[in-house]
């Protein structure tokens, strides 16, 4: 009887294990440089030898929590499955990060969910419902910072934001499936930007500048 606990116990300690999410942090941009892969909430990177040098991320499964300072203080975002080639708001500022939620795996063809997003993808039917439920659009534009003032929520290309009324007018944005391009002029022409799967509470240089969009993965 004792050997069957013992067995049971080891195999729970292993589908633990296993279900444990997976985030990598690289020290340059674009997934170059040193690495470090962490599946456990990390406290203080410093104890790593990676404090302050994170340039870009990958989240393989779960839903991570990373944070400008230690033990999960400052700033702090979420990040989902998928790559994140480049950390404007953290780039060499993370100093810790943890697990908040498990989930799917990080799929290359996919790079669904994002950091903060709350939704649940809809496997039969492949579409995704927000938190009440109902069909969600794809990207999602904010007047504001932090996700404030008027929205408006999209699913396809627009060459001109004119056309629902919010031209130069996005300072922060979230997108719940796939690689969209903002672009400052129309015709998506001018200074261009990449954004996957995640919450961008700030803009940066592209802030009430983005007249037109389109998906291109």
């Amino acid at each position: 009887m004792k050997r069957l606990l013992a067995a049971v116990a080891v195999l729970a300690t292993f589908a633990q294990a296993a279900s444990a999410g997976e985030i990598t942090l690289f020290t340059d941009s674009d997934f170059r440089g040193a690495r470090i892969t962490i599946d456990r909430d990390a406290y203080n990177l410093n104890d790593m030898g990676f404090n302050d040098r994170a340039s870009s991320l990958i989240v393989r499964s779960g839903v991570w929590q990373v944070c400008e300072n230690r033990d999960f203080g400052g700033y702090c975002a979420e990040f989902g499955p998928g790559e994140y080639r480049g950390l404007p708001r953290f780039n060499d500022r993370i100093s810790s990060v943890r697990e908040i939620s498990r989930g799917r795996g990080y799929d290359r063809d996919e790079r669904h969910g994002g950091p903060g997003w709350r939704g649940d993808r809809d496997e039969r039917r492949g579409d995704w419902r927000d938190e009440r439920g109902g069909r969600g659009d794809a990207v999602q534009l904010y007047a504001g910072p932090r996700f404030e003032g008027p929205a408006v929520s999209l699913s396809g290309d627009l060459r001109s934001l004119n056309d629902v009324g919010f031209n130069d007018r996005a300072g922060s944005i979230v997108i719940h499936e796939g690689r969209w391009e903002f672009c400052e002029h129309g015709d998506f022409r001018g200074e261009c930007v990449v954004f996957g799967p995640g919450r961008y509470p700030f803009l940066e240089g592209m802030n009430n500048r983005i007249s037109s969009m389109r998906r291109v993965r």
